[in-house]
Parts: C-alpha cells; sequence; structure tokens
C-alpha cells in the first residue's frame, strides 16, 4: 500500500500539537530565565513572577483564587493528589472513611479510589451509569453516607464523550457537607469551567489536551478544603506539591488555557458541526453501526461508535494505513481484546463493544477530512467483517 499523501490526526482526546502561540510564549523559560522560582534572587525572582503570572490567568478562566490553584505534572498527578489529599485528611480528623465515585472515571481516578480502598481500607461505592454513560445526581444523593469524605465524578468522559451533570452532583455534594471533586481533563476548551458554576471543591486539567504542552497539569483546590499533600519535600505550591516547578510548563498551560477558552465558542460551534457530519455519515454508510455515549449532552468533538464484527484494534490499524489516526478507546488502554470498562457500565455487550472506534477533532479537521473517513472507513469495515 503507498504512503497516503496527507495524514489525518483524529484522536485530539490522546493528546494535542502544541499550540506555536504556546511554544512562543514557554520559549524564554527554558534558557533566557531558567531560575528555581523559590530562590531568592534577581534569577529566582524572575521565574517565581512568570509562575504567577501564569497561576493568576488559570485562576482568571476558572474563576478562583491564584492561591487556590496547584500546578502538577499531570492531569493523572492531579487526581491522584486530589484523592489520596482529601483522604488522607478526613482519616486524620476521623470524620470518616467512604468515597463515592462512578465505574466510568478514568484510571487516574478509579484506580486511585481501588487502592485506597484494597490498601488502606476505606470504603468505596460506585454510583451507576445509565446507557448513554451518565449519572443520575439522585443516585449519588443517595449514596452520600454519614461517613462519606468525597465524591469524584468526572466532568466529561474520556471514551464516549458524555458530558455528567456536575454543577447539579456539586450542589448535593456542598449542602451534605462532602468535598467534590472533577476530573475535568477532556472538558478544558470544550464547557464552561467557572469552578463556583460548576460547584467543585477540586478540579483538575491536563495542559496537553487543550494544545499544551505534555508533562504539565493542575489542581484546583477550594479554599479551606481539607487536604494533605500525597508528596513530601519542600514549600513549593504552599505545600501541596512539593517539587521544583516546571516554570515553562506552567506558562505554556496558562496560554494554552487561556486561549482555549477565548476561542472555545466559536471553535465549538465549527466541530459539533464537523462532529454531527460525521456521526450522521458513518451511521448512514456502515451497517451494524451504533453512537456510543449520550447523543446531545456530548463534548462537541467527540464521535464514538461501536460496529459488530469488527475488532478495533484491526479498525484503528487499518485506518492508520489508510493516513487516518484514531483509537478504539483511552489512550492508556490501547491494545487490549476485551470490551472497555466504560462500555461495559453502560451495558454495551462484548459483540459490540470490541468493535470500538473513537473519532475525536480538533484545530487542524475540516470538512475534507470527515469526507475522507467516510469515503474510507466503510469499506474497510466490510473488508474486516470478511475475513
Amino acid at each position: 500500500m503507498s504512503t497516503p499523501e496527507r495524514r489525518i490526526y483524529l484522536d485530539h482526546s490522546a493528546t494535542t500539537p502544541v499550540d506555536p502561540r504556546v511554544v512562543e510564549a514557554m520559549a524564554p523559560y527554558w534558557s533566557a530565565v531558567f531560575g528555581n522560582s523559590e530562590s531568592a534572587h534577581a534569577f529566582g525572582q524572575a521565574a517565581a513572577n512568570a509562575l504567577e503570572r501564569a497561576r493568576q490567568t488559570v485562576a482568571d478562566v476558572l474563576g478562583c483564587r491564584p492561591a487556590e490553584i496547584v500546578f502538577t505534572g499531570s492531569g493523572t498527578e492531579a487526581d491522584n493528589l486530589a484523592l489520596h489529599g482529601v483522604a488522607w485528611a478526613a482519616r486524620c480528623s476521623g470524620r470518616g472513611n467512604h468515597i463515592v465515585t462512578t465505574p466510568v472515571e478514568h484510571h487516574a481516578v478509579g484506580r486511585t479510589a481501588d487502592q485506597l480502598r484494597d490498601l488502606f481500607g476505606f470504603e468505596v461505592t460506585h454510583v451507576p451509569v445509565d446507557g448513554c454513560g451518565r449519572v443520575d445526581p439522585d443516585d449519588v444523593a443517595a449514596a452520600i453516607r454519614p461517613d462519606t469524605i468525597l465524591v469524584s465524578v468526572m466532568t466529561a468522559n474520556n471514551e464516549v464523550g458524555t458530558v455528567q451533570p456536575v454543577a447539579e452532583i456539586g450542589r448535593i455534594c456542598r449542602e451534605r457537607g462532602v468535598p467534590f471533586h472533577s476530573d475535568a481533563v477532556q472538558a478544558a476548551g470544550r464547557l464552561p469551567l467557572n469552578v463556583k458554576d460548576l460547584n467543585v471543591d477540586l478540579m483538575a486539567l491536563s495542559a496537553h489536551k487543550f494544545y499544551g504542552p505534555k508533562g504539565v497539569g493542575l489542581l484546583y483546590v477550594r479554599r479551606d478544603t481539607p487536604f494533605v499533600s500525597l508528596l513530601t519535600g519542600g514549600d513549593h505550591e504552599r505545600g501541596r506539591r512539593p517539587g521544583t516547578v516546571n516554570v515553562a510548563g506552567a506558562v505554556g498551560l496558562a496560554t494554552a488555557l487561556r486561549l482555549a477558552e477565548e476561542e472555545r465558542e466559536a471553535e465549538t460551534t465549527r466541530l459539533q458541526r464537523l462532529r454531527d457530519r460525521l456521526i450522521e455519515g458513518v451511521l448512514a454508510s456502515v451497517p451494524e453501526s451504533r453512537l456510543t455515549g449520550h447523543p446531545n449532552e456530548r463534548l462537541a468533538h467527540y464521535a464514538r461508535f461501536a460496529f459488530r464484527g469488527v475488532e478495533g484494534d484491526a479498525l484503528v490499524l487499518s485506518l492508520d494505513l489508510e493516513g487516518i489516526a484514531a483509537s478504539s478507546g483511552a489512550a492508556c488502554a490501547e491494545g487490549q481484546p476485551e470490551s472497555s470498562f466504560v462500555l461495559a457500565a453502560m451495558g454495551v455487550c462484548r459483540d459490540w463493544g470490541i468493535g470500538s472506534l473513537r473519532l475525536t477533532l480538533g484545530h487542524g479537521n475540516d470538512e475534507a477530512d470527515v469526507a475522507r473517513v467516510l469515503e474510507i472507513l466503510p469499506g474497510i469495515i466490510e473488508r474486516l467483517r470478511s475475513e
């Protein structure tokens, strides 16, 4: 097979290319302004000033105080800090031992909750999701007990793109006096993320999901939220995340987040139009196909399909040979022959679940990309089904 003339990237939920404007903003902090932000001399102070400007930019987007922003090394680290931080604070004060979450969380939350249960004796309740992957706030309310110390429900699912009723869940938690954490890694640049409107006490983001650099994330921690740091060391990030801060990364994250928010409405409209054309075309041209995730309450750039009689990994490889980059699910779960745990929790049977395809659009995609997928995909599925 000849090499495709143009490669099409449709895996923006796995990662995004760094915006050139972000690269430009970061450039001085690799060489010219290289000091440790904790150092007292002029080099350190220049780095510290840049770090605090980045923190203020993030706070402006999220509608919070700059002191409530903790820069981390990734979204996974931010989620771990949130769950461990609140759990250990609760244990230290004897407030309780019970965590409420869902069966469709990213592994950064799901496996952390499992570890807290299996190794440290916390109790974990998983509230169910419906066939679209959505949580009923009433189920969360019913799961909260007097000894509940934390509720964690993601803002938008990383596999199917379903958007959760976070503000309503947060309101319930606020009324019950229970800290509420949300993994919003997939939502930045796609949904409004004002933390007051969402009623969250902790929220995680990762820069590389919204055209920022890899290796930097953040955790919003509302003031007065009980929190014990998972890491020990110096007083960086007010002691909540010890370790020399990645100033260039923080600047890049802040720049990317500001740009994502400024361009969010226009880009959401554009991507939703492309997404709907893609969904309509795939369902019309591929027999025994179905859309997974919520039909309306979904991220504007997400299209996740299930096809009977096809293995997702074979489908992804075949598309790649045609110059189309896609995935069969979460990037950290590629290569697994079974249906994903998210689809299983939604009640999608294995015959459908193993034939899944996630197409996530981004800045560089246009109508021609969608047309190319609709030209190529039906034939690939027909061939794979006949083998």
